[in-house]
């Protein structure tokens, strides 16, 4: 399978919604529903034709390996035309990639009746200040991405979002 950023992002997320579940959640008039899988939402760019989102189902059970198949399948047969309804449906939790584009910033719209989603920036490569092992800084040069949560307050609020972001962040800086 192809290895590409996305899949690190989809793995990091499901872990972090695993940690956080209000996060993957959805608000109706009945109260909060706290879904048992992470079904997470994959923007798919289909270039002049628009915008789809399949969904890559029970993430937080597949390996990066698994969820780089998915990546890889899902947007293949977005982009052909290919994908069955099923298939951009039962989303809890989407990821757009807005940096595809070249912005760095952007504020995604949530996907109504998911609670959160998360907007990706443009990776870039940037010079970084690290600390090493005995405490010297080093400069080096190291891929670097702005990430946005946007996030319905409903359902949670600024701290457990920024709790979420947080290990999200933690995830893919740490990755094993």
């Amino acid at each position: 399978a192809k290895l590409t950023f996305t899949a690190y992002f989809v793995a990091a997320t499901a872990q972090a919604l695993s940690a956080f579940p209000k996060v993957n959640s959805s608000w109706t008039e009945d109260g909060l529903i706290l879904h048992r899988n992470t079904n997470i939402g994959m923007a798919t760019s289909l270039g002049e034709k628009g915008l789809i989102v399949p969904v890559i189902k029970e993430a937080n059970d597949l390996s990066l390996l698994g969820v780089a198949r998915k990546v890889n399948d899902l947007a293949q047969r977005a982009r052909s035309q290919q994908l069955q309804p099923d298939e951009v449906a039962g989303g809890t939790f989407t990821i757009t990639n807005h940096g595809v584009s070249g912005s760095l910033f952007a504020m995604p719209i949530i996907n109504q009746p998911q609670s959160a989603i998360l907007g990706v920036g443009k990776l870039q490569k940037r010079v970084m200040v690290l600390e090493d092992s005995l405490g010297y800084d080093t400069i080096a040069v190291r891929p670097m991405v702005y990430l946005t949560l946007t996030f319905d307050h409903r359902v949670t609020d600024g701290a457990i979002a920024d709790y979420f972001l947080g290990e999200v962040v933690n995830k893919l800086e740490n990755w094993t």
